[in-house]
């Protein structure tokens, strides 16, 4: 017996073998945990060129009508391709300028969700809407607010649904504001 113990532990014939068996679970999870990140980290940053793309396509024009619109959505969640399409939601709101830094909803219009109610207050960053220069509802900004429900194919280490947001502001290029005739 102790012959036959002595063999099995000079034997080196399987030990590659056991060593891939301890190994190949781990470096399986590595790599399977950084391709769900690096998903989401490619959502992430499709979520933020969503935002910036729909508030500079609104504030490229003097105007915009309800079919500018539907344009613009389709255009703008073409940009979170390969990602599933229905999980953006996206609103676009001209803010006006209250005449003190602050603004007001002028117009806003969404996808998959809803729309800011015209008239109530907005805050905004610091500095981003002229005090001096803009009276009340003389000057604006475009507001676009994109939130992804992002759920990773893998699923097995980023479990449920994780909610992207991201908001981008644009000063209109043609005219002090952007006017919707939906």
């Amino acid at each position: 017996m102790l012959k036959r113990l002595s063999i099995f532990a000079r034997a080196r014939e399987g030990l590659a073998a056991v060593e891939f068996g301890l190994i190949a679970p781990v470096m399986v999870t590595l790599l399977l945990g950084t391709i769900e990140v690096c998903n989401a980290l490619e959502c992430h940053t499709k979520v933020t060129e969503l935002a910036s793309t729909a508030a500079d396509l609104v504030a490229q024009e003097t105007s915009v009508s309800a079919t500018d619109m539907t344009n613009i959505f389709d255009a703008t969640t073409s940009v979170i391709y390969p990602f599933p399409v229905n999980n953006a939601k996206i609103v676009i709101t001209s803010v006006l300028s209250d005449g003190n830094g602050g603004g007001t909803v002028g117009w806003s219009v969404a996808q998959n969700t809803d729309p800011r109610t015209d008239g109530d207050p907005v805050t905004i960053p610091d500095g981003l809407m002229p005090k001096d220069s803009c009276a009340a509802n003389a000057c604006s900004i475009i507001l676009a607010e994109v939130t992804y429900s992002y759920s990773s194919p893998v699923g097995k280490f980023i479990v449920g649904p994780v909610d992207m947001t991201d908001v981008f502001y644009s000063h209109p290029r043609k005219s002090a504001t952007v006017d919707y005739t939906g």
